[in-house]
């Protein structure tokens, strides 16, 4: 629910192009590129780099292959500037101004911040929904699946490798699944645990194959866009349907509603895709950062739903 769906959709999307984007096949580019490995990244030029580069870009894995790309990827950036042209992407992805081991600071701090607003919002759930809640080790559980989510995000727009880009994709994979897992146990699963648990089984299934495919197979990103729209598409209608359903009855259901809402719509921003400005704030990194409230809101319905169901509980057990 908490975005992961629209996230890894836009994601794929880009990610299809990394293959070859206008500047990377640009051959001043390309010639740039072959022309700084050859003089900077072998023999006494390689040790001289080394010598000199920060630490910070050492632990971050930054390699002067690494760093002949970003170099040439700004002095094809300025031709293009010179003659009129529109801004290329590289690898599928806008250029940005690396600011110490950042690749992409924007979006890589709003990451981080998500993150801080789901870890925030888990500690308050749990300061004030006792354990006996039907929901909680559900609720207590998707918190932290959305966290480790917002960790490898996070990881991914500081340093994108081909293992971050995947542990991105399939974490974010895991949210959704997990959210329609949430969503099934809320809905289904409290009157019926059997169908709750072969439902959690199927899932787990679901994920292994989904992943497996894609590491050990072919990592298709036509597949894996496909695979995680059918994802989402099931995880909102399932929720909204829900909402829908129980919101007079139910008045904290309404801030499931907007969350739904608000996902949907936010996820638009990434169709005004454009350079980023100041070469920092695209509409990626804008979309992240606006997605912070909407953790918050979430977060606060699960308690409000957890706290009625546990008085629910309550009433029947004493009646009982």
């Amino acid at each position: 629910m908490a975005g992961g769906a629209a996230r890894l959709v836009l994601l794929a999307g880009a990610a299809a192009l990394a293959s070859g984007s206008q500047g990377d096949r640009e051959p001043v580019y390309r010639d740039c590129v072959l022309r700084c490995e050859e003089r900077n990244c072998s023999g006494g030029a390689l040790r001289h780099f080394r010598s000199r580069q920060p630490i910070y870009m050492i632990l971050a894995g930054w390699t002067c292959h690494d760093d002949c790309k970003y170099e040439c990827m700004w002095v094809t950036v300025d031709m293009y500037l010179q003659y009129g042209h529109r801004v290329p992407q590289f690898h599928g992805k806008w250029p940005f101004s690396r600011f110490l081991f950042f690749q992409e600071p924007a979006s890589a701090l709003a990451s981080f911040f998500n993150g801080l607003a789901s870890l925030m919002m888990l500690c308050r759930y749990r300061t004030s929904v006792p354990a006996s809640s039907p929901m909680y080790h559900t609720c207590v559980a998707f918190a932290w699946v959305s966290l480790n989510a917002w960790f490898w995000s996070t990881v991914f727009h500081t340093r994108d490798t081909d293992l971050t880009e995947k542990m991105d994709y399939f974490c974010a994979s895991t949210v959704i699944l997990h959210s329609v897992y949430l969503c099934c146990v809320r809905t289904v699963g409290l009157q019926y645990p059997a169908v709750a648990r072969a439902f959690r089984a199927f899932l787990l299934l679901l994920l292994t194959t989904h992943v497996s495919y894609l590491s050990l197979v072919h990592f298709d990103y036509g597949y894996n866009l496909a695979a995680n729209v059918a994802f989402g598409l099931v995880n909102v209608v399932w929720w909204l349907t829900w909402c829908l359903r129980n919101h007079r009855r139910l008045p904290h259901v309404r801030k499931c509603v907007v969350v739904v809402l608000l996902l949907q719509g936010l996820s638009l921003l990434e169709l005004l895709d454009f350079p980023p400005f100041f070469w920092v704030l695209d509409a990626h990194a804008i979309w992240h950062i606006s997605t912070i409230p909407v953790h918050i809101l979430f977060f606060s319905f699960l308690e409000d739903d957890s706290l009625y169901l546990l008085k629910e509980s309550e009433a029947k057990f004493k009646l009982a």
